[in-house]
């Protein structure tokens, strides 16, 4: 996923030369492409990240668009108050991409696991988050959030995210798209957890359970009418590689009770059982409740 994005900014970037990609030190063996390509845009400064969102809101200042880059915490904890006070609070048009989202880089331990950041980015001023599927849905997103030319968000997985759209299936901003409709239960998911989303409604269709599936790959702002439409389903379980307080699904179960609406509802996510556990994405992943477990016991 991660590769394909930047190939799609340096496309985006070779025709917009007013946008400007910076990283802190990292981005290796995917970041050079953009670097040869377009060495007027490009910078790296160094490991300092409370830097690079300066730089960057400077830039945006002077009339550049511009993307930082870095993995997991980084470009955003690292830096969460200048993101808040000179970006968010200006308005300005930087992207943040963080790559490696959730538990993408599981052995390098809890420094490296980024799990708070879709409910933390999420309280921004002005800030757009998305959490993309797939490489189909990041290299939709980022055109689209680069033209607002506002602060924005694009969580990405580390590499190898399996395509999981159909090609040439439209993805907007903002918007949630149904891979799958069914009565029983509603699967909401964002991020390249989806793929495990579809796993989990296939071994319950074959329990005879109808299971509707939906990827939001905006998670603020987040669709309403989709949230909406999954409330007609017996139950809605949120899937989300994060933690289960303050993310996507918090955000959910807040637009369902603010409708009035009040179907069984359940969240899956990172737990504090893993606080601190050393693993591999898929045995990190492994240790938590499987989807479909979670998602029976609402019915």
């Amino acid at each position: 996923m991660r590769t394909e994005t930047i190939d799609a900014l340096t496309d985006y970037a070779a025709a917009h030369p007013d946008v400007m990609l910076l990283t802190a030190d990292l981005g290796y063996s995917v970041l050079e492409r953009f670097a040869e390509a377009l060495p007027a845009q490009y910078a790296n400064v160094g490991v300092c990240e409370q830097a690079m969102a300066g730089i960057a809101a400077g830039l945006a200042l002077s009339g550049r668009r511009v993307v930082i880059y870095s993995i997991a915490n980084f470009p955003t904890l690292r830096c969460l108050e200048q993101l808040r006070n000179d970006v968010g609070y200006h308005d300005l048009p930087v992207t943040v991409i963080a790559v490696g989202g959730g538990l993408a880089y599981g052995a390098q331990g809890y420094t490296h696991h980024g799990v708070e950041d879709l409910a933390i980015m999420a309280m921004l001023p002005n800030m757009m988050v998305t959490c993309p599927a797939d490489p189909h849905e990041a290299c939709a997103l980022l055109p689209q959030l680069l033209d607002r030319r506002r602060p924005a968000y694009l969580r990405l997985g580390r590499a190898g995210e399996a395509v999981l759209h159909a090609p040439g299936t439209p993805i907007t901003l903002g918007q949630a798209s149904w891979l799958r409709h069914g009565t029983d239960i509603a699967l909401l998911a964002t991020g390249p957890i989806l793929g495990r989303a579809l796993a989990a409604a296939d071994a319950l269709a074959g329990e005879g359970i109808s299971v509707g599936v939906a990827s939001f790959p905006t998670v603020r702002p987040l669709d309403a009418a989709a949230v909406r439409a999954a409330a007609g389903y017996r139950a809605v379980l949120t899937i989300e590689e994060h933690a289960v307080e303050g993310g996507f699904g918090s955000r959910v179960a807040e637009a369902l009770f603010s409708a009035g609406l009040t179907p069984r509802f359940g969240k899956f996510g990172v737990t504090e059982a893993l606080r601190g556990q050393i693993g591999s994405q898929t045995w990190l992943l492994d240790r938590l409740p499987p989807i479909a477990q979670q998602a029976r016991a609402l019915l």
